[in-house]
């Protein structure tokens, strides 16, 4: 036995076996390791097997199901990185122990592999000029590691890098090498500041990785020009997993008088005055966030037809209905407002108030387009809760597409918090 091997308990490895890539503490039934020359059998608790030591799982009946980085110190205690054995990737010390270093030639050869076929995915979709997710965690087959790819107006690549598990971490250089080889960046900002860090028992980092620059870039999307804060801006600094949506939003607009609300950026209520809205009125709570929608509106030279508000979605939506307003294209793209299990109700709650709003200060026939980016809240959740909405608005909806994220936001088979973004393209009647 020349790596730590964790066994399943009983019918656990069926979920593993249809795609997911996690195991579960509350999976696990022991573990076995050699220390010393002697192999021991734990329980998890007992377990002396380091954080982020690579091991080997098995199905209570001893079936081999994949080689992951181990960490007693999060729920998530094995996150597969190989369906190989470990041997294949890392060696083995000739007295059958895990070795010393785990950083040989094999290690970066096989995440230069993982990095470059996610790069040839991409380019099914986007071109090099363009901005996308170059690698998406799990669904990219590196656990919690993303990297988003922007192309600013020099044509300079940059990237935003988040190593959010142990098991990413562990294999920083390498994946680091890899991306610079890949992509050849004039910068690289990380924002491993996001609190599921500290779930993995890590410490939140953020800045500069090698050469600084302004962290402020502008990039280009659907041809609209949009500045992206590296260093400040949500999650990685700018959504690219909407673009798509924002293109049918400009498909759908001309015309029509439209409410961009939970708008971050501006850049749906962009999208729209490119495909010929007549007037938009973005909305956001953030101060910050309205000055940076402003700055975008100067950008696009369309100050004539869209302007930015400071307000909380709620309230406006309420404001706007009592005083009897109307708009032809409403958009939703709220926050994630379940962010566990737990606050589902509460969420759905929220996603309903905001849509019943929405739908009122609609005319027969006019769009709405809501989504949900919480992957607590699920596909059949989501239709169920705008079922509901529109009958105690007194409304019918006729649902044109239900959209998620774009294609370098692959679905993983089996690990349903990829498929975490829905978009429904509705009319209201």
């Amino acid at each position: 036995m020349n790596f730590p091997r964790i066994f399943l308990k009983p019918k656990e490895e069926t979920g593993i076996q249809q795609g997911s890539p996690w195991v579960f503490d509350n999976e696990i039934a022991f573990v076995k390791h050699k220390t010393g020359g002697k192999v021991f059998q734990q329980e998890l608790k007992d377990c002396a097997v380091a954080p982020g030591t690579p091991v080997e799982v098995f199905s209570r009946g001893g079936m081999f199901l994949g080689t992951g980085v181990f960490n007693p110190r999060s729920k998530i205690t094995v996150r597969f990185i190989s369906k190989d054995r470990a041997e294949a990737l890392f060696g083995a010390e000739a007295d059958g122990a895990v070795p010393e270093s785990l950083h040989g030639e094999s290690v970066r050869r096989f995440f230069l592999e993982r990095v470059e076929s996610a790069q040839a995915a991409r380019f099914f979709y986007y071109n090099e000029a363009e901005s996308y997710r170059l690698v998406f965690a799990e669904a990219d087959f590196i656990p919690g590691f993303t990297a988003d790819r922007y192309v600013d107006e020099a044509g300079r690549v940059f990237l935003s890098v988040q190593f959010l598990s142990l098991a990413a971490e562990v294999f920083r250089e390498e994946l680091l090498e890899a991306l610079r080889d890949v992509c050849r960046p004039a910068g690289i900002y990380e924002r491993s500041d996001a609190a599921v860090r500290e779930l993995e028992g890590l410490p939140l980092k953020k800045g500069w990785i090698g050469a600084e620059h302004n962290p402020v870039i502008t990039i280009r999307e659907n041809g609209i020009l949009l500045a992206v804060d590296l260093e400040n801006g949500q999650k990685t600094g700018y959504f690219l997993d909407q673009k798509d949506n924002r293109k049918i939003v400009a498909s759908l607009a001309k015309g029509r008088r439209v409410l961009d609300t939970f708008t971050h950026t501006g850049a749906f209520g962009l999208n729209a005055i490119a495909g010929g809205a007549r007037e938009v009125v973005s909305v956001d709570i953030s101060p910050e966030a309205v000055a940076g929608v402003e700055e975008n509106i100067r950008r696009n030279n369309a100050a004539s037809v869209m302007r930015a508000v400071c307000a909380d979605a709620f309230d406006i939506l309420r404001r706007y209905e009592e005083a009897g307003e109307r708009f032809d294209m409403v958009i939703l793209d709220p926050p994630a407002f379940a962010k566990s299990a737990a606050k589902t109700g509460k969420a759905y709650g929220g996603y309903k108030e905001i849509n019943l709003r929405a739908m009122r200060l609609l005319p027969p026939g006019g769009i709405l387009v809501s989504c949900s980016c919480s992957h607590f809240m699920g596909p059949e959740l989501f239709y169920d809760m705008l079922v509901h909405a529109a009958a105690d608005a007194h409304r019918r909806l006729q649902i044109f597409e239900k959209r998620g994220a774009g294609p370098d936001h692959p679905v993983l088979a089996g690990y349903a918090k990829s498929e975490y973004l829905k978009c429904a393209v509705m009319r209201v009647l």
